[in-house]
């Protein structure tokens, strides 16, 4: 390669003409012969066959004893070996070196004329670089390739400033003639990653003629790459390079939604790849330094097309939720396509039309990785009512709930949320008979998250006006008590969130004794709002407070202080509170809230263990004789029995104390019976309670509920 160009003198600029001759010298230093030009191009000068012929205008003379300008077929142009003879066949060689070191020495003259003419003189050196490949007659793409080769490795030994700028404009004159050639011959030479093909793809970008050419080519690239991860790796590193470089997102105006789909179906493709168990660990946006692996170049050019763009609230949004980790995660990926779908919904509403109109299509797609990234998308982008309406309602929900007989667990999962985003819409109120059967359904699958997706859907209906409260009650009534204990937390969390706004929205019912099944619902669920207040999962606990304060409110306990005192003091009296106004208001469900109360004996979670044996001792202590039948009794002390050689030694101390008390109320039952039972039948109300035998209250060693103070709570510390 001639790489001395530079530091030769020059004389006044040059223009298209000597561009125009150069071409010509070139062709006739291979022996050549001329070619027509291309359709659409300039008309070459005719008549000059050599560089002699052509006419030096008067710009161009010598000035004093400094150094004419070198033409085409002078010494300085070409490399030595360009004056001998070619070698027999050399002409049809694509990659010879002497080819190669002709058009390298093209490139940089045509830079130095460059950096003289300016802009001016752009569309002549397309012109030139053109009618010089072009006429040996063999294929464009070999040669450009070449010429490109030519240029990435002169390109660092230029000195910064013009002579560097005017180098990389003739990789963008090349480009705006031939941009699909430049991109298949830079893609390749861009890995491993190298400073010179990033300042080459940078260049491109800068150019406003040339850039939205060039983005189209290597979005082209990307969409064809699919299973050649190379190639992939390569057109995404460009992108982001391109990307990265202020203004050039104007250029994306027309394709930005699949651009953006693009790249966000590119991440889905990596995180598919990368659950094997031998795949390298998906690279964390947190991590400081440049980004080595394909996911995080996705990442990196996803972050520089929104904050291009003005969406750098997106890419904060996405930043403080995790999202780009579940983005780039093997398992979360879809998770972080709806926080995505979210944070555009907020802050980058003006794309959303045109994403739609590249969403229907790929909704269908053969390819998984493009669809379910697809329905990811569309079910976030319904949060956003204005756009939602663009599409015809009854379309979507039936869409939304033929995805409910999808064989893919992850599309039913997804067409739930979508359910829950429509259900927000208040014009969708003439759907509730085709919306409640598939989340009605959904909760009992094996899932967690179409359960989840479910409880969270019915959640949102609730929150609308007129809401179907008496319906939902009987509908929820056998199914949302299981879930109250589902092994999930976040499930749990949900149901118990559930359970207490259907409370809230149909309090003035429960208060005039209308709500029948509500009210069932309410004092099946007792039980377990209770043990879950010191739940294990702190989500699940402080649900469980807020849904024992709803139903305190609408049916008049008078009890909030004891619960919110249960749920974060170590108060054994508060509890025992709550458990006799319970016995007092429902002496007929006692024997049902100890039946509850002894499945939670079995739990493998110690503090569930705990506090199921201590609520036996005060329930037992509270209740009548007569309310609880004596096999109940005999099952009870056998499993406290059991409990009094648990490991925890709380457990094993608590089953003792509660243990003494079922062998009083056995005891206070053995009294009642005989020939007293008539007489005590026939005495009012006041007297058979003075008449019972006083039982000694239960006296716990260690409170069943743990201390959760502030600093337990919100991680914080106390008063000094």
């Amino acid at each position: 390669m001639a790489g001395g160009m530079w530091g030769r003198g020059r004389g006044a600029p040059v223009g298209a003409l000597t561009l125009t001759a150069l071409a010509e010298g070139i062709r006739a230093s291979q022996e050549q012969p001329l070619t027509a030009p291309s359709q659409g191009r300039p008309t070459e000068p005719q008549g000059l066959e050599n560089e002699g012929q052509v006419p030096a205008p008067a710009s161009e003379a010598e000035p004093g004893g400094s150094a004419s300008i070198p033409t085409a077929g002078s010494q300085p142009c070409s490399p030595p070996s360009a004056q001998e003879p070619p070698p027999e066949g050399a002409h049809q060689a694509s990659h010879s070196p002497w080819e190669e070191g002709a058009l390298a020495d093209l490139a940089l003259y045509t830079a130095a004329c460059l950096e003289e003419a300016g802009f001016a003189g752009t569309q002549a050196t397309a012109l030139t670089l053109s009618s010089a490949l072009e006429a040996r007659g063999e294929r464009l793409e070999d040669q450009v390739h070449a010429l490109v080769r030519g240029l990435l490795a002169q390109v660092p030994s230029l000195a910064e400033g013009r002579p560097r700028r005017a180098a990389l404009r003739v990789l963008s004159a090349l480009a705006l003639e031939h941009a699909q050639d430049v991109v298949g011959a830079l893609l390749p030479l861009s890995l491993p990653p190298d400073r010179a093909a990033a300042e080459l793809w940078r260049s491109l970008s800068r150019n406003q003629r040339v850039n939205g050419q060039v983005l189209v080519q290597l979005l082209w690239a990307l969409k064809g790459a699919a299973g050649q991860e190379q190639e992939a790796l390569a057109a995404t590193r460009a992108l982001g390079e391109m990307l990265a470089v202020s203004g050039c997102v104007g250029a994306t105006r027309g394709f930005y939604p699949h651009l953006l789909l693009a790249l966000v179906t590119q991440l889905h493709q990596l995180a598919r790849g990368s659950r094997s168990p031998d795949s390298p660990r998906v690279w964390a946006p947190s991590h400081r330094g440049p980004p080595h692996s394909h996911a995080s170049c996705a990442v990196e050019a996803l972050k520089a097309l929104l904050t291009g763009d003005g969406g750098r609230m997106v890419v904060t949004c996405m930043e403080q939720v995790g999202g780009w980790r579940r983005l780039a995660g093997a398992h979360t990926h879809l998770e972080g396509v709806l926080l995505l779908a979210s944070a555009m919904v907020a802050h980058a509403d003006h794309h959303l039309r045109g994403l739609f109109a590249d969403l229907l299509p790929r909704l269908r797609s053969a390819d998984d990785t493009q669809r379910l990234t697809a329905i990811a998308f569309f079910t976030g982008l319904l949060q956003s009512r204005p756009t939602a309406r663009l599409l015809r309602e009854q379309d979507v929900l039936e869409r939304l709930r033929a995805w409910q007989g999808d064989p893919e667990p992850t599309v039913r999962w997804l067409g739930l949320l979508g359910l829950g985003h429509l259900a927000l819409n208040r014009s969708k109120v003439r759907h509730l008979n085709s919306l409640l059967p598939p989340l009605l359904g959904a909760l009992g699958e094996g899932d967690a998250r179409l359960v989840g997706a479910a409880l969270g859907a019915l959640r949102r209906l609730l929150l609308r006006p007129r809401a179907p409260v008496r319906l939902l009650s009987a509908e929820l009534g056998p199914r949302l008590p299981p879930l109250l204990d589902h092994a999930r937390d976040s499930v749990r969390a949900s149901a118990v969130g559930l359970l207490g706004t259907l409370v809230r929205r149909g309090r003035g019912g429960l208060r005039v004794g209308l709500r029948g099944c509500l009210r069932k619902l309410v004092l099946q669920s007792l039980v377990p709002l209770l043990l879950r207040l010191h739940d294990p999962s702190q989500d699940a606990a402080e649900s469980s407070e807020w849904t024992l304060a709803r139903c305190d409110q609408a049916l008049r306990w008078g009890l909030l202080e004891e619960v919110v005192t249960v749920a974060h003091y170590d108060s054994p009296e508060a509890l025992s509170r709550v458990c006799h106004r319970l016995v007092e208001r429902y002496p007929s469900h006692v024997s049902s809230f100890l039946s509850q109360t002894q499945g939670y004996l079995r739990s493998p979670q110690g503090p569930l263990r705990l506090a199921a044996t201590v609520l036996i001792g005060f329930l037992a202590h509270h209740a009548s004789p007569r309310r609880v039948s004596q096999d109940l009794l005999d099952s009870l002390f056998q499993d406290l029995g059991q409990l009094r050689s648990d490991p925890e030694p709380a457990v094993s101390s608590a089953a003792n104390v509660s243990a003494q008390q079922v062998a009083l109320l056995a005891r206070a039952q053995s009294r009642t019976r005989g020939p007293r039972l008539a007489h005590l039948a026939r005495l009012p109300r006041l007297a058979r309670r003075r008449s019972r035998p006083a039982r000694a209250p239960p006296v716990y060693a260690d409170s069943p509920f743990q201390r959760r103070s502030c600093v337990d709570r919100w991680a914080c510390s106390g008063p000094g």
